[in-house]
């Protein structure tokens, strides 16, 4: 059952647009996981927790695309970093709200957008961050697709900072203490490697 606030659709979004730096330069998405990419995973875990599914890429685009989900790319050059993932997110979602997850955490709880959505509602809020004991998990959020407009602003003046853009928004922070384990980061050969022994 897709999760909505106040019977308002979902749009998902998977953030695989990055250089993958930690993973010397591989696009962690495509990494294979146990006989699929780590994306597929990532996809099986989000897609029936929302009405519509997006996948932000930035290279290797018939690929992701062969995945059957819409495929958009950063507007702004050079690997600009996530929130130009999530600004995409924005601009192309139709929904009112707008979930992104990294592509990643194969791991992702199975109720990750249900929980950020209450909280969101219950909090009048315009961003819901998921967090677990002692980190917050920036990218594991669901935002209102109106805040496009900030956001805009934010990055034209060249700030690319995900925690200080929270910071300038009404945010609340959902607690996840339960499913710590959920949020790894497959984000290093070294990670993965272990995740698969």
């Amino acid at each position: 059952m897709t999760p909505a606030l106040n019977d308002e659709p979902i749009t998902g979004v998977i953030l695989a647009g990055g250089q993958g730096k930690r993973m010397g330069g591989l696009d962690k998405g495509l990494q294979d996981l146990h006989g699929r990419p780590m994306v597929q995973w990532v996809i099986d875990r989000l897609a029936p927790q929302v009405a519509h599914l997006l996948i932000n890429a930035n290279r290797n685009l018939l690929r992701y695309e062969a995945f059957g989900y819409p495929v958009i790319a950063d507007g702004i050059p050079d690997y600009a970093g996530p929130l130009a993932g999530i600004q995409m997110a924005l601009t192309h979602a139709t929904t009112p709200l707008v979930a992104t997850v990294p592509c990643d955490s194969p791991s992702l709880p199975s109720d990750l957008v249900a929980r950020l959505a209450r909280a969101l509602q219950e909090n009048c809020a315009d961003l819901a961050v998921a967090r677990t004991i002692e980190h917050t998990h920036p990218v594991f959020c669901l935002a209102r697709r109106s805040l496009l407009p900030q956001l805009n602003d934010y990055l034209a003046r060249g700030n690319r900072r995900v925690t200080s853009w929270h910071a300038l928004l009404k945010t609340c922070d959902v607690l996840f203490d339960d499913s710590t384990g959920a949020f790894s980061n497959l984000n290093t050969a070294q990670a993965l490697a272990r995740h698969i022994n």
